[in-house]
């Protein structure tokens, strides 16, 4: 009797609605990362001294509700990017098993999240874009704010004003963070999964789960900040036209960004960014792991691996 397969499409929607689950609770951190790493652009002062500072800056300014700014572009963000890139890590992921009898090795792993990565990100960049600048708007003069009431009125709004292009702008580094996000994250959690059952210390359950994705995502956090501050400050500046863009393309953004604040500033928010990405990281794994494991017990009579991962 031939192997269940689990649907493809089911691959898909896992892979968003986990990605929804952990980003309704670890959207204020998204924020604060968004604006700790535009804070003190071209040698500007800085505006916040660490997270917790910036945290209570924010409330004191704006109100506790503020850092949930961009929570629907962030859900948008989740259900174009992350369905995407896990649904083609998990597909290509399975394929490699069947037709290979084996798990991939590291590199095989990372290559298939370079892959997802930059597929997925391309897929979710507008909602990315709209998501920078809904969330940096309230540390703007009143005056140069964009207001932005919801995800559609900012699509609508910046394809009107802008052009349908604008919706892409950063795409390449949004591209290049993505894959190197994905390539350290899917494999990082892959192999360390694969490292903690055989040490035999670990078996299959939400203890594996979050171990593995705790080490997935500081490993991601140190990898892919520095590309990440490069596509959060394309995305987010303003350009008259006629005017000379601030940043040229990630290269230059880093150039500046190590003249004018220093090579310490590319890993600017670390602390925000992991404390988003590890329990993002843990949360979208352990729910995407119960999603399948509970797919397969009632759909598949228990056929196939409990993961795809």
């Amino acid at each position: 009797m031939s192997e269940k397969k689990k649907p493809v499409y089911i691959q898909y929607m896992f892979g968003g609605l986990s990605g929804i689950g952990a980003t309704c609770v670890v959207q204020p951190l998204d924020l604060v990362k968004t604006r700790m790493q535009i804070s003190g652009m071209g040698g500007a002062a800085k505006e916040y001294n660490n997270t917790f500072d910036a945290i209570g800056k924010i409330i004191k300014r704006e109100g506790a509700l503020s850092l949930y700014k961009g929570l629907s572009a962030a859900i948008m963000r989740q259900a174009t990017y992350t369905t995407t890139r896990l649904g083609v890590y998990t597909s290509l992921n399975d394929s490699y098993k069947s037709k290979m009898n084996k798990a991939p090795n590291l590199l095989e792993s990372m290559g298939m999240g370079m892959t997802a990565g930059a597929v997925g990100s391309f897929v979710g960049n507008p909602c990315e874009l709209i998501l920078i600048r809904m969330t940096a708007d309230g540390r703007l003069p009143v005056a140069e704010r964009r207001n932005y009431t919801n995800f559609f009125n900012a699509f609508f709004r910046i394809a009107r004003e802008e052009g349908v292009v604008a919706l892409w702008r950063g795409c390449i580094p949004t591209m290049g963070r993505a894959m190197v996000v994905n390539a350290a994250q899917l494999a990082s959690y892959s192999q360390a999964k694969s490292y903690l059952v055989n040490s035999g210390y670990f078996k299959e359950g939400i203890g594996l789960h979050f171990t593995a994705s705790m080490f997935s995502g500081l490993i991601t956090t140190a990898a892919s900040l520095p590309v990440d501050i490069a596509k959060t400050r394309i995305q987010n500046m303003k350009v008259a036209p006629g005017e000379v863009p601030p940043y040229k393309n990630t290269f230059d953004v880093i150039l500046k960004v190590v003249r004018h604040e220093g090579v310490f500033a590319l890993w600017k928010g670390f602390t925000a960014y992991y404390a988003r990405l590890g329990p993002h990281t843990v949360l979208t794994f352990i729910l995407l792991e119960q999603l399948n494991g509970a797919y397969n017990k009632h759909f598949m009579g228990g056929a196939g691996p409990k993961s795809g991962l």
